[in-house]
Parts: structure tokens; C-alpha cells; sequence
């Protein structure tokens, strides 16, 4: 395993290893023993970059995740970085099977968001602490005042912003330096290319979520795959619709190609084209099985030229594709008051 650095001085392993799938969004939760397991091999794969969330969660445990994270990471506490996010809960009155989001940072709320992580994490810090959303109500320079006040505190020791634009960027990053941001990004979904700019003149680093297009990348899945509908969002995502699948063909074989080409899976191929184009971008798949968890560390061993990124983007440029899942619908706070 290699490894970056994602602002001034959080070093991380190349490529993270994101826990949310673990207990939350695709198909029933693992068994607790199972999911403390595989995140303890993952260690011992060299993955020291964990993310997870408060939400992250069922019905009945919504901050299982963070209880996960924190057993088993308890015993390497110092040898890993832990991420974790504050700001947001789900409509649970909801009937969709992706809940909508509600943004929530006021500064009361982020204190009580702290202290509950720093309990399930077992933890007397976190590396790593993301805003979930942005905040229509809550100016992010508020938000980050509170950062700033929690890093002298010694309660976290960096911060980030999770699908934010230029903007607030920009003002969070005058008020406490942000460490990264973690948006969406993957060969389907480069939208917030537009922001390297940014990040390159401020020393942020891009953590990068849905890094397979949720799993589709992988080219494990083809039109007569079904998603449990009680627990997998996959199962309304349009990337997975049975048309989909022939709009993808294309994609998936330019794919394939370079995998043979580099003796790697398709999977590496797509974790490897982002890892190599900008140093400061750190993927966070997810996964259940610890033979694709071992795969994905690998990817970081796969180099590409500036040539082969070069001539990967050229091609998904010109190439039709299907839609791809952006992310859950977020209520605004005041429509639900």
C-alpha cells in the first residue's frame, strides 16, 4: 500500500477503506462480529485511512457504524486515521428506501454530534471531521469558528467539507484551514473536476467517495442482478437499471481493455486513473468481502501515465454513458419545521 497526504500533514494510506456499507445502504447490515473483522484486516492489508459518519446506521442502532469503527480500530488507535461527519440526519418518516437528508450544523448541534462520536469511536480525538452537508441556515463561517474551537480543544485535530463547492470552500478554508473535502467522484461522475483548481492553490486535499460509481465499476453486475429493496439503494440507482446496462457497455469495455492490459481488474483500473491524476486524491471504496477490499488496496501498486489518464479522459468525454446516482435528495430544515 502506498500513501498521501491530504492537506498539510494528514497521511493516510492511497487508497481508504469506506465503512458506511458495512451497516447502511447496501442490503442488511453485517453481523457485528463479521463487519469488526473485516475492518481489522484491512489494517493488516496497510489501509490506516477509515471513513464513517454518524448516520451511518439501521432503525433500530442509527450510529452503529461509529460503534463498528471503534471496537475495532481500538487497539490501533494509533497507528490509523478516523474520519467521521457531523450536520445532517435522515427523514425516517420517509417511505424511500434512500431517505431524504436534513442539514443540521448548528453549533449546539455539532457539540452534542462531537461528544456522541468520540464515545462509539473510543476515541479521545478524531483525525478527520466532515461537515456531512452544508447548512443552508448556518453560515459556514460559523461552522468552521466551531473547527477551530474543537482543534484547540484537542477534540479533533483536522476538519473537512463533504459535497461542497467552491464557495464555501473558500470561506471555510479563511476562517480554520480545511484538510479536504470528500465529494462524489468516479468515471461517471466528474462534475467536481472543475474544482482542482481550488484545491491545488489552497493545499486541499479530495477524498473521494463512490469512487466505483457505487460498485458498478467493478463490472460485477449485469442487467438480471436484483438489490434487496428494503436495504440497498442500489436498487433505485439508474446506473443498475437493466437499460442502463447496454448505455454502459462501452464504458465497461474500455475498461476491461486496460485491465488486461495492465493485468489488473476493472475495478483497479477505475481507483487507479484518479489516484494517478492528481496526488492529492485518496479513494474510499466500500466493500463487504475481503477479497475485493485486498483488490482495492492493490489498485494503489497500478500506475498509470499521464499519457494513459490523459487518453482514459479523452475517451469518457466523447462516450455516451447512462445517468449516475448524485447523491440523496436533502430537505431544507425550514420546510420541515
Amino acid at each position: 500500500m502506498r500513501y498521501k497526504t491530504l492537506g498539510k500533514d494528514l497521511k493516510v494510506s492511497a487508497v481508504g477503506f469506506g465503512c458506511m456499507g458495512l451497516s447502511h445502504a447496501y442490503g442488511k447490515p453485517l453481523e457485528r462480529k463479521e463487519a469488526v473483522q473485516l475492518i481489522q484486516q484491512a489494517v493488516e492489508m496497510g489501509y490506516t485511512f477509515f471513513d464513517t459518519a454518524e448516520v451511518y446506521g439501521t432503525t433500530e442502532n442509527p450510529h452503529i457504524n461509529e460503534e463498528l469503527v471503534g471496537e475495532a480500530l481500538q487497539s490501533h488507535r494509533n497507528h490509523v486515521v478516523i474520519a467521521t461527519k457531523f450536520g445532517i440526519h435522515f427523514d425516517i418518516l420517509s417511505s424511500e428506501v434512500n431517505k431524504p437528508l436534513v442539514p443540521d450544523s448548528r453549533p449546539e448541534m455539532i457539540r452534542a454530534s462531537i461528544e456522541g462520536s468520540l464515545k462509539r469511536l473510543r476515541a479521545d480525538h478524531i483525525d478527520l471531521y466532515y461537515q456531512h452537508r452544508p447548512d443552508p441556515h448556518v453560515p459556514i463561517e460559523e461552522v468552521a469558528g466551531v473547527m477551530s474551537e474543537l482543534i484547540q480543544e484537542g477534540k479533533i485535530t483536522h476538519w473537512g467539507l463533504s459535497e461542497a463547492g467552491e464557495d464555501i470552500i473558500r470561506r471555510a478554508h479563511k476562517v480554520c484551514p480545511v484538510t479536504a473535502i470528500q465529494n462524489r467522484y468516479s468515471m461517471m461522475a466528474r462534475w467536481h473536476e472543475k474544482l482542482f483548481p481550488v484545491l491545488e492553490e489552497l493545499g486541499i486535499g479530495y477524498v473521494a467517495f463512490s469512487p466505483l460509481a457505487n460498485g458498478f465499476l467493478s463490472a460485477q453486475y449485469d442487467k438480471n442482478t436484483v438489490f434487496d429493496k428494503n436495504y440497498d439503494y442500489r436498487s433505485v440507482m439508474p446506473q443498475f437499471q437493466s437499460d442502463a446496462m447496454e448505455r454502459n457497455h462501452e464504458l465497461l469495455s474500455l475498461l476491461n481493455k486496460m485491465a488486461e492490459e495492465k493485468y489488473a481488474t476493472p475495478a483497479q483500473i477505475s481507483l487507479a486513473w484518479m489516484m494517478c491524476k492528481k496526488p492529492y486524491i485518496v479513494p474510499i471504496p466500500g466493500t463487504r468481502k475481503l477479497e475485493r477490499m485486498l483488490e482495492n488496496g492493490k489498485a494503489s501498486d497500478i500506475i498509470l501515465t499521464e499519457e494513459e489518464v490523459r487518453a482514459l479522459d479523452k475517451e469518457l468525454d466523447r462516450m455516451e454513458m447512462s445517468q449516475v446516482f448524485g447523491g440523496t435528495r436533502i430537505i431544507d430544515t425550514q420546510e420541515k419545521e
